[in-house]
């Protein structure tokens, strides 16, 4: 990539200012060319955040990170501004174009409609560095608090949920939220919420989010739309041009990282228990810039994650990820990535969703070793359900619905016809999506029997639609059969309003259907099959359940190694960095969102996916924010993953699934290509004993070190990699793990180590390891004490002891005498002996 590069890029950035359309000498009311795009321009000076002259994180084992709002740069914010503006001018004179964001705060740049040949123009100039095409980007609990521990452990050391987290400002650039939902009301028992003293965002007022909106949990909302709006995929009415959430995503997220505590969930009239945000009084602050209709888009993106950090957040979550993987010389010189580690500078701990991909190998959407890469597992509740047949045999199934008091005569779908309608007249009427197709008198009072066909793992057939005609017909309560063409595929427990049952097996559903054709009825004149004299009664599936195998890692959830670049070379760090729980996860919802179809009009929602696990571990970074405010977002990363779990429930190892398809079939023990260090453990993360820092130089020195990357370094940064005295590669960044690609011979690593626990008393830990499969391992030392504030540095020498290509695992634990246990995966992939 050359120093000014015309490219085209899957993902996101940073910053914001008002749009301005201009056209030199012409009428105002032109419009840009049919052929127009919207391109995000970068230039060479250095943005607010590096002009500062002081880099927060920049010690190599001090662990004081100052806030984001030591950087007071208005009147520098306004002079780039000036300076977009007079470049935009001068280059497009007497040419149509509409300049859509200034970004000034972590990347100096701007966004603005042109044609490619006006971006070649802008790409030919001397002070610009990049021109980057815009591009989509996609989305990527009542018990989790539990299962995590936080009750009886990380919220007790911090004084209980009134107090867990309270102070810490979370960020989220997502889909916006539903400012009337109670797990976002500052009027809940006990002391009331504080002001967070360095926060200076707004709360903007628009449709859907009237004056009051915010309040002191949560206090901030805007949103961004300038690049959707340029493409008139926005429509303001029905994609809520506010922070309101008409998707239900973003209210998700924001209530599992801090949603208040004690709120209860009603789903379908049904009471399931009380939800809580890991970090239930820390405070949220919402930037929507993705849409229901139509996802988002990386211009709109980006001035959300810069206005994030301007306004003071401590920590930023991005449940969301790229569509495809960034071309250029390294995956971690994307836009997103580079403006989020002028976050990090800032002293902004990043979550990122790791991806919805998996499982295949390589398929991680979270590139960069500043952010912090969260996988999805399940955990131990289960909402099972059963159907009981007259023949005394019991099938299980799921389904959030009631059971019926009595046994029920059963009635097929395609035997319940109204007169007049034949299968060929409707060839999905297994499926009960219209309830004009059956003759009510045939189904009033049974329980009606319809086919889950793949249609609706597509989504173009619903459970609810099924439920409305189920209703319409009165039936005594509605059952699902596995259709051939869904086998395989993962049944969710979606909630019904009226007794309900869905048979997740195959086998289950054949053996139903079999009992009903036992003893089918017919009617007398036409022979035709009216129904059956089966009978069943639906249990129902209410009550969870716990105690299942978990956590386990899901199929969906994306796996590494990172990718280095677009050719799929591997990456000397690892991904994901931990997993957390990301299956069937209750959230706070917007009854208006339409994010699914099974819980529209509710106010709560059970959701799956990375999105769901990265704003877990955003909630426990907040506990770990509040307990040591000066750490730094390396020193957070650190304490979250030294301390991560690597054995279930049971105390085996953790598995993971392999396959879409019967995922649980294919199932093996979990490597750091699925897991990263391992599964979240929250109340260990707040007394980690030893962290690993890395400063802002470091990061700098790792890219340099890239073949080719000075132009690009400056780039982005506007800082040269001459002014860097050397070079670090990525297997030597002080991170909490090692991975190396390929070892060739011997290849020595350091690590510093600095002690953080409250005792003053010195700790000796001892170190233990176990090799990866044909690599031999030493570290010394390998005893050593070490006291408070104190920093230590281990050498780490891996020697390749045969020449193997398959990747394997091993790892290193600093075991302390007064009960710390630091844990450091270890992976490497090629080995060749010399």
């Amino acid at each position: 990539m050359g120093v000014s590069s015309l490219v085209r890029f899957v993902f996101v950035l940073c910053l914001v200012s008002s749009s301005v359309f201009c056209s030199d000498d012409s009428d105002q009311n032109a419009t840009a060319s049919s052929s127009s795009a919207v391109y995000i321009v970068t230039l060479k000076h250095p943005p607010s955040v590096h002009s500062s002259g002081s880099e927060t994180s920049g010690s190599k084992h001090g662990l004081t990170s100052t806030s984001s709002q030591i950087y007071k740069t208005q009147n520098r914010s306004a002079s780039i501004i000036r300076v977009h503006d007079s470049l935009l001018r001068k280059v497009l004179r007497n040419e149509n174009y509409i300049k859509l964001y200034s970004y000034h705060y972590l990347i100096n740049g701007f966004s603005a409609i042109i044609t490619q040949k006006q971006a070649d123009k802008l790409a030919a100039r001397e002070e610009v560095n990049n021109v980057v095409l815009d591009f989509p980007v996609k989305k990527a609990t009542t018990h989790t608090p539990q299962f995590l521990g936080l009750p009886r452990g990380a919220w007790l050391r911090e004084g209980g949920s009134e107090y867990a987290g309270e102070g810490v400002v979370i960020g989220f650039i997502d889909t916006g939220i539903d400012p009337t939902h109670p797990s976002f009301s500052d009027k809940i028992p006990g002391h009331s919420y504080p002001v967070p003293p360095r926060f200076n965002g707004v709360c903007e007022v628009a449709i859907g989010f009237p004056p009051g909106s915010c309040n002191r949990k949560l206090i901030g909302a805007r949103h961004f739309a300038e690049s959707a709006l340029s493409r008139g995929v926005l429509n303001s009415s029905q994609d809520d041009a506010s922070p309101f959430d008409g998707e239900g995503h973003g209210t998700h997220t924001a209530s599992v990282a801090a949603g208040n505590h004690g709120i209860p969930v009603v789903v379908s009239g049904h009471y399931l228990g009380n939800a809580s945000g890991m970090a239930p009084r820390a405070h949220v602050a919402i930037y929507k810039a993705l849409y229901k209709r139509f996802g988002g888009f990386a211009a709109d993106i980006i001035a959300a994650i810069d206005q994030a950090a301007q306004d003071g957040v401590d920590i930023i979550n991005l449940s969301i990820t790229p569509n495809r993987r960034p071309p250029g010389i390294a995956t971690f010189f994307n836009p997103i990535d580079m403006a989020l580690l002028s976050a990090v500078k800032a002293g902004i701990f990043v979550v990122q969703a790791a991806g919805n991909t998996g499982p295949a190998p390589k398929s991680m959407s979270s590139f960069s070793p500043w952010i912090f890469t969260v996988g999805a597992t399940s955990h131990d509740r289960v909402y099972s359900n059963s159907l009981i047949l007259g023949n005394n045999v019991t099938i299980s199934g799921v389904g959030l619905a009631s059971g019926t008091r009595t046994m029920h005569k059963l009635i097929l779908a395609a035997h319940a016809l109204r007169n007049g309608t034949t299968v060929m007249d409707a060839v999905y009427i297994g499926e009960c999506q219209d309830s004009s197709s059956y003759d009510q008198k045939l189904v009033q009072g049974k329980i009606l029997v319809c086919s889950y066909t793949v249609r609706f793992i597509l989504g173009v057939s619903t459970i609810k639609q099924a439920l409305i005609t189920a209703k319409n017909l009165t039936a005594a309560g509605l059952v699902f059969y596995m259709d051939p063409s869904a086998t395989g595929f993962q049944m969710s427990s979606t909630p019904m309003d009226i007794p309900g049952i869905l048979i997740s097996s195959a086998q289950d559903s054949q053996a139903l259907l079999r009992y009903y054709n036992t003893s089918l009825s017919r009617d007398n004149a036409s022979g035709k099959i009216v129904g059956s004299a089966s009978v069943a009664r639906i249990v129902g599936g209410m009550k969870a359940t716990y105690g299942v195998t978990s956590p386990k890692v899901m199929f969906f959830s994306a796996r590494g190694p990172d990718p280095e670049d677009d050719s799929f070379e591997n990456a000397d760090v690892m991904k994901p960095n931990l997993v957390a729980p990301g299956n069937s996860i209750w959230g706070a919802w917007s009854p208006l969102g339409i994010g699914t179809t099974d819980f529209q009009g509710e106010r709560f929602a059970m959701e799956s996916g990375t999105s769901m696990s990265a704003p877990h571990v955003t909630g426990v970074a907040a506990l770990i924010k509040q307990k040591f405010p000066h750490f730094t977002p390396a020193a957070i990363g650190s304490a979250l993953s030294t301390t991560a779990s690597l054995s279930d429930r049971k105390g085996e190892h953790i598995m993971a699934q392999h396959t879409v398809l019967n995922p649980d079939i294919s199932q093996s023990p979990a490597t750091p290509f699925d897991m990263g260090s391992g599964f979240v453990n929250a109340t260990a993360a707040l007394d980690p004993g030893l962290v690993f820092d890395i400063g802002y130089n470091e990061y700098m020195k790792f890219l340099c070190r890239i073949n080719g990357s000075s132009p690009v370094v400056f780039n982005y940064t506007g800082e040269s990699c001459s002014a860097y005295n050397s070079s670090l590669a990525a297997s030597d960044l002080n991170l909490p793990s090692v991975t190396i690609a390929k070892l060739v011979g011997t290849r020595t690593v350091l690590r510093w180590v600095t002690n953080i626990a409250a005792s003053v008393t010195n700790e000796t830990y001892t170190v233990g390891w176990m090799a990866p499969d044909s690599v031999s391992v030493k570290v010394s030392p390998a005893k050593f004490t070490i006291g408070n504030g104190q920093t230590r540095v281990l050498s780490l020498v891996f020697q390749a002891m045969k020449n193997v290509t398959t990747a394997s695992f091993g790892r290193i634990g600093l075991f302390g005498d007064r009960g710390h246990v630091v844990n450091i995966p270890v992976t490497v992939i090629y080995k060749i002996a010399v």
